[in-house]
């Protein structure tokens, strides 16, 4: 048999000193020179392990300028765009978030690091389970973690300051407008038939506004009002 030697420690390959000189290369090339300036979700991203969230032969590429591949065939999103994402859903602390799409809990953590008070849902058990040691790992043990269809949102829980949508949709769920508090913010990639558009939508006074932002590429929400899985 032709028996593979077990991979080194990543810890042996890469020490903490470099990863955290990676991180801080991410945040000033990745995100601020693409003008994210917030000095609260800059330290935010120079505080969150990226390379926690992946597995360990992807530990070289963690703070690199894209997704990686992560289980049950999805992936951490490229950091920039979790920043993007996060920029565009104005976190202050304190806010109630609701998270559609746990994956890796990457972006979960950059919220709790915020001070948000994180809810988030994942439709695989796999992955929730595995975010869920991650994160009390490192210490964001308050975030409420639940396996379910997302895109049905979080109703015993609502309404939410910040509902933010970590995969591509066909078109907004109506559960998750209807979740959404006053003065609220909804962050979503929606389908426009050429790919993926960012939108945040608001609630102002009863009413729904719809900002369109850059293109992007997730996942697709899978789910009664998403994709059929």
């Amino acid at each position: 048999l032709d028996v593979q030697p077990p991979l080194e420690d990543p810890l042996d390959m890469l020490s903490e000193e470099e990863l955290a000189a990676d991180r801080q290369r991410m945040v000033e090339s990745q995100i601020r020179s693409r003008g994210i300036t917030d000095p609260d979700l800059l330290r935010a991203f120079l505080t969150v392990p990226r390379h926690e969230f992946v597995e360990p032969e992807y530990w070289d590429r963690a703070y690199n300028d894209s997704p990686l591949p992560i289980a049950a065939g999805q992936t951490i999103s490229q950091p920039y765009m979790v920043a993007a994402m996060t920029a565009a859903a104005r976190i202050k602390p304190g806010d109630r978030v609701l998270e559609i799409g746990t994956g890796s809990g990457y972006q979960t953590a950059i919220l709790a690091e915020l001070g948000a008070r994180v809810y988030t849902t994942e439709r695989i058990p796999e992955l929730s389970t595995r975010a869920k040691a991650i994160l009390d790992k490192l210490g964001y043990t308050d975030v409420q973690l639940r396996v379910s269809n997302g895109t049905l949102g979080w109703p015993e829980e609502a309404p939410f300051d910040v509902i933010l949508v970590t995969a591509g949709a066909p078109k907004v769920p109506p559960p998750l407008e209807e979740q959404l508090a006053e003065g609220g913010r909804l962050v979503i990639p929606v389908e426009d038939g050429y790919g993926q558009i960012l939108y945040t939508i608001t609630r102002s006074k009863g009413t729904l506004r719809k900002s369109r932002g850059e293109r992007c590429t997730f996942v697709p929400l899978i789910g009664e009002h998403g994709w059929k899985g």
